[in-house]
């Protein structure tokens, strides 16, 4: 009776031998096609800074409205300090969430022993890349036209449709964030006043929750 118990747990253990060398094969041909270093964490802080810079921008735009800033004095009839103050408030924005995400994607890269920059990095980057610098391209000549009230959400669409496209090389749950960005880009559209609204809820809370819930799934053990 045990050798037949022994017989089977053999025979068991041999079938499921080619089983865990094709999981193993998967995994590596993953790691080599996609980027899967992307940290929850690096969602989490570019989405905080998100907000940060959101709140900064509704500070003076606030101020501007009332009228009760020094810089309001020195401002032109059509808002260009204003403007100005905005681009560079996002500027910074982009630069702290930029690299907070650097530094988190980069730890968790040195944690899993995978490299930062490699073939798939650059499928990834390239993908990204070329809708977002269409879409620049795009807002910046609408912005020299005097058309500010579509560059909110066009900011969001453009970045959507960027995640989505890039989520073939890294993580796939990274094209749902890119799902929520569009939608909230085209409800914008029908919203307009609110473009600084849309932006923390894009930039910054879809931002936050998809990084929580990337952290939960791969980097909580």
């Amino acid at each position: 009776m045990a050798y037949f118990v022994f017989q089977s747990a053999f025979y068991m253990d041999k079938q499921q031998q080619p089983l865990e060398d094709l999981q193993h094969i998967k995994k590596m041909m993953e790691r080599s096609s996609r980027f899967i270093s992307l940290s929850g964490l690096s969602g989490i802080a570019a989405g905080t800074c998100a907000l940060a810079g959101a709140w900064f921008a509704s500070q003076k735009i606030n101020c501007w409205i009332k009228g009760d800033c020094q810089l309001s004095l020195l401002m032109t009839t059509n808002g260009y300090e204003l403007l100005n103050d905005l681009f560079w408030i996002a500027t910074i924005t982009f630069l702290a969430a930029f690299v907070s995400a650097f530094i988190f994607t980069y730890l968790r890269s040195k944690k899993n022993g995978t490299p930062m920059w490699g073939s798939s990095t650059v499928r990834l980057f390239w993908n990204m890349v070329i809708p977002l610098s269409v879409g620049a391209i795009f807002l910046f000549r609408m912005m020299q036209m005097g058309e500010y009230q579509l560059v909110a959400p066009g900011c969001l669409v453009f970045y959507g449709l960027a995640l989505v496209n890039a989520s073939k090389y890294t993580l796939g749950e990274i094209r749902y964030l890119g799902y929520g960005q569009i939608v909230l880009g085209l409800f914008n559209l029908w919203w307009i006043g609110y473009g600084l609204q849309f932006w923390a809820m894009g930039f910054g809370v879809l931002h936050i929750v998809y990084g929580t819930v990337m952290w939960w799934k791969y980097e909580r053990k």
